[in-house]
């Protein structure tokens, strides 16, 4: 499929999803090509229906810039309690509509969103879809001050871990000042497992799956349709 007909999907998907999107809410706006197709189908009802929301918090700059010129106000997620409905993209999305997430680097403030709302939808093309999470190197944010430690560790557990690196040769800082170590170890291991096993390790600040989640998927197919899958 060209990519202009994949662009096609992508928008008819995120109109869907921005019709979801109630007057006067808390919404989350996360990242991506996908989402940027969104944050314009907002600015479409905003322009036709007047459409206004109570508070706007993005996961990227990107977004929010575009959010911005679209005349919305963009918060902090400190300034609210919690959010309505947030829609995202995944890199990777399984059976049970667990995902990896975090490909752009964001994944703490994405994971930090998602914890505090209501709803989370993802917008997503098929070439994301998996049965089993995978295909997709898992991204793990750590603090430098342990960072050698936690990468050996890895090692040591078969997780094949590698450093985030920039164009440049050197390692990827997130916004917080950490490192990533993505592991590459495919199809991810027992998920839930390990997830409990990141999050009980010292030096790991956030790692990029999402389970038990998200709510609904809406998924652009090759063949021209659009499906909608909910938990």
């Amino acid at each position: 499929m060209d990519k202009q007909k994949q662009d096609e999907l992508k928008k008819e998907a995120a109109m869907q999803a921005a019709m979801m999107v109630e007057p006067n809410s808390v919404l989350g706006v996360g990242t991506g090509s996908t989402v940027a197709f969104f944050i314009d189908a907002l600015g479409k009802r905003k322009n036709e229906e007047g459409l206004e929301l109570k508070h706007i918090v993005t996961t990227s700059n990107r977004s929010k810039k575009q959010l911005e010129d679209l005349g919305f106000k963009v918060d902090k997620l400190s300034d609210i309690d919690q959010v309505d409905l947030t829609v995202d993209g995944a890199d990777r999305v399984d059976d049970q509509l667990d995902g990896i997430k975090g490909g752009g680097g964001a994944l703490t403030l994405e994971k930090n969103v998602a914890v505090n709302s209501k709803k989370i939808i993802w917008i997503v093309d098929e070439s994301k879809l998996v049965h089993h999470l995978g295909g997709f190197a898992l991204p793990v944010e750590v603090l430098p001050i342990s960072c050698e430690q936690n990468f050996r560790k890895f090692q040591e557990e078969g997780l094949k871990p590698r450093w985030r690196m920039t164009d440049e040769g050197k390692r990827y800082v997130t916004h917080y000042g950490n490192y990533i170590i993505d592991l590459a170890a495919d199809p991810v291991p027992a998920p839930h497992g390990l997830a409990d096993y990141l999050d009980h390790t010292v030096g790991v600040v956030e790692h990029g799956l999402f389970l038990d989640m998200c709510d609904e998927v809406i998924i652009a197919h090759s063949d021209g349709t659009i499906e909608e899958k909910t938990r």
